[in-house]
């Protein structure tokens, strides 16, 4: 098993593109054609986790957070950071990241974090924006099944909780062929009419340049033609924060006694709430309280992240229970993500949950 081959499948279930703006998710140090010796997962990578990962004889390490959030000017040793990646490349260990596309991906960080406290019927809180592309195509008649399907396996046609979704209109197409080409109906020279369907699909737009690929490989036309309009339309699949419910109402007390327990937290900072029982539940992983507004609007009785300032927790009371366990503790269980991607993809491979606590906060 190649390196690239384990980074093809972290791709796979969160795509790069779904990072936001500001973060740099991805290969950070290292070539990915070397054959995988064993793999350290990890929240962090700190110069004690790579010393972790030689001595378990692993030349891969997967975090969480970028070791690379900002260009080097230079590597001189002069911080921790440049450090590290001096030994990775001594060591030839590869490191990749997945951070904010990891956030945004259905069953990524948050899924996990819900996964933790028993939340069920879970859906996106913030779902992304802007992402979502509309494809259409014309194809004959006979050809119009062929064509559908291969858009829906490369990932076209989901809305919400269906898939194969498209629309079909009966029309006719008119072309004329030129000189040095190879119709697949009509002749060289002659205007054409041909009975046609359009399908138009739905289609993230990580995945335009597969879909495309997909639908050309199988068209019967030489030069088939086809339209991809940008939609304003929210994806429910991708976002920030997840939202969902338990199966029974509970104390608020109750419920951050539930926090602490799962978590592992030594000190749960939470605001003063009026309200009743806790059953709607909104979380983010990480510094999430931009999505506070949106789990209230949501109708969400608790949100917890891993971090909150102080005049956010003002004015609330009456509105959500809010409760900050940390940016370390509610993300500590990425780890576990990818464990599952690497392990469904190659069970040899040699994986070890990263033993090193990295929280650089410590309580007292």
């Amino acid at each position: 098993m190649k390196i690239k081959e384990i980074v093809d499948a972290l791709e796979r279930f969160a795509p790069l593109p779904l990072q936001d703006g500001f973060d740099n998710a991805g290969l950070q140090v290292g070539l990915t054609e070397a054959t995988v010796t064993g793999a350290l997962l990890c929240l962090d990578v700190t110069e004690e986790v790579v010393d972790e990962a030689i001595a378990d004889n692993c030349n891969v390490i997967i975090s969480h957070h970028p070791l690379l959030f900002n260009k080097l000017k230079r590597i001189t040793g002069e911080n921790y950071i440049e450090r590290c990646v001096m030994k990775c490349i001594r060591k030839g260990i590869v490191v990749y990241s997945a951070h904010t596309n990891m956030d945004n991906a259905l069953y990524g960080v948050n899924y996990k974090m819900a996964e933790k406290i028993g939340l069920q019927q879970l859906e996106i809180l913030g779902p992304k924006e802007d992402n979502l592309l509309k494809l259409v195509t014309y194809v004959p008649a006979a050809y119009a099944d062929q064509v559908r399907n291969a858009l829906f396996q490369a990932g076209c046609g989901s809305i919400g909780k269906y898939d194969s979704c498209s629309f079909n209109a009966d029309g006719t197409g008119t072309f004329r062929a030129g000189e040095n080409t190879h119709p697949f109906v009509g002749k060289i020279g002659e205007e054409h009419h041909e009975k046609e369907v359009r399908i138009e699909t739905i289609v993230p737009a990580n995945k335009e340049g597969s879909a495309v690929k997909a639908m050309l490989d199988v068209h019967p036309y030489e030069e088939p033609a086809y339209d991809l309009f940008p939609l304003k339309n929210k994806w429910s699949q991708a976002g920030s924060g997840a939202i969902g419910v338990f199966d029974k109402e509970m104390p608020p007390m109750e419920f951050l006694n539930l926090l602490k327990s799962a978590f592992g937290v030594e000190c749960l900072r939470y605001n003063d709430y009026l309200g009743t029982n806790i059953k709607r539940v909104a979380l983010c992983g990480g510094a999430g309280a931009f999505l506070i507004p949106l789990a209230i609007e949501r109708h969400a009785d608790a949100f917890i992240t891993g971090e909150i300032r102080y005049h956010e927790f003002f004015g609330h009371e009456n509105e959500i229970l809010l409760a900050e366990m940390g940016h370390y503790e509610s993300e500590q269980y990425t780890k576990e993500i990818f464990y599952s991607i690497i392990k469904d993809l190659c069970p040899a491979i040699p994986l070890f949950m990263c033993s090193v606590n990295t929280n650089p906060i410590k309580y007292l």
